[in-house]
């Protein structure tokens, strides 16, 4: 047996409980995992709350992530005993993902940790700093570099937000922090955001091209923010998009990416090829010390995710969720 957040949806209506499961309920898969730590994503607490639509299939376990200890395995490039992180690739969403004790997965979806991370490290990273990760890739990948200009992240005080701010300052970026919690700004100075700004004044209905103010930009919000963004993105710049929690619309035009040379790339960390993954991952390691991590993150047990997912939804949650789910 083993405990399990599970999401259910039938005549009796939509609810998400933890329980205990035995281990033949688990789905296919050629590699069984003892999970040791997950993470509360945005995405997961949409899942659990159902406040959109994430799960696929039901009865479901969310946890968009995981990493753990291979138990068993079918797989040639794994053995029993390799330390493994999975992001991604549908779980929780349509196959049982990482708020459980145990996962039991498609090896080609897991990569091995570095070898100085712990589970529990990779997990204070989550999809959240591996998104962060990825969308700094693909600025680089453009062209961007630190002299070209300020670099704005949305969402800031979140956990995207607060990682890609810790990764760009590592590196040696000017970051400009967005927020709608202005009350986070020691929060996010520590981090290493050199100016904090507002949300609210990106997150209305602006003109198509609007003053040159950022080189670049990494976004988690879309909508009116995005358009926004891309209208002050100077010349040749470029933003990274990898969230939508404004919403799905881009109410914008083509004049930045015509008039400027501005780049839109979107970032897609559920389905990115293992070398992008294990690239980010290696990358990850050695730019982000534990120090610089517990800055960003806190952690809950396996029976606090779902009280936890109303506070995220709700705004109420800063930085990174950590989840023991063994407690």
């Amino acid at each position: 047996m083993f405990k399990a957040v599970l999401i259910e949806k039938d005549d009796q209506g939509y609810r998400a409980k933890l329980t205990e499961l035995p281990e033949d309920r688990l789905p296919d898969g050629d590699v069984a995992v003892d999970v040791e730590y997950s993470t509360l994503n945005y995405k997961d607490g949409l899942a659990i709350t159902g406040k959109g639509p994430i799960v696929r299939a039901f009865p479901m376990v969310p946890g968009i992530d995981f990493a753990g200890v291979v138990r068993s395995t079918a797989h040639p490039d794994f053995a029993v005993g390799d330390r493994v992180v999975l992001n991604g690739w549908g779980v929780g969403e349509q196959h049982w993902g990482g708020l459980a004790q145990m996962a039991k997965v498609k090896g080609d979806w897991l990569i091995k940790l570095p070898s100085s991370m712990s589970s529990r490290r990779a997990m204070t990273i989550g999809t959240a700093g591996y998104t962060a990760m990825l969308c700094i890739m693909a600025l680089e990948r453009h062209g961007i570099r630190t002299g070209d200009g300020d670099v704005l992240v949305t969402g800031a005080s979140g956990g995207v937000g607060s990682v890609a701010i810790v990764l760009l300052h590592k590196l040696g970026y000017r970051v400009v922090a967005s927020t709608g919690r202005l009350e986070e700004g020691p929060y996010l100075k520590a981090l290493g955001a050199d100016e904090i700004i507002g949300r609210a004044p990106l997150a209305q209905a602006g003109k198509p091209l609007q003053k040159e103010r950022w080189a670049a930009a990494i976004d988690s919000v879309g909508s009116h923010t995005l358009a926004n963004i891309c209208a002050g993105i100077k010349a040749d710049g470029a933003v990274a998009a990898c969230g939508m929690a404004q919403g799905l619309d881009l109410p914008t035009s083509v004049a930045p990416f015509i008039l400027r040379g501005i780049a839109l790339l979107g970032i897609n960390s559920v389905t990115r090829p293992k070398a992008q993954r294990v690239e980010a991952w290696d990358r990850l390691s050695s730019l982000l010390s534990d120090s610089d991590l517990e800055r960003t993150a806190s952690e809950i047990g396996l029976g606090d995710v779902i009280a936890t997912a109303d506070r995220l939804i709700g705004g109420r949650v800063r930085g990174r969720t950590v989840v023991d789910v063994n407690r």
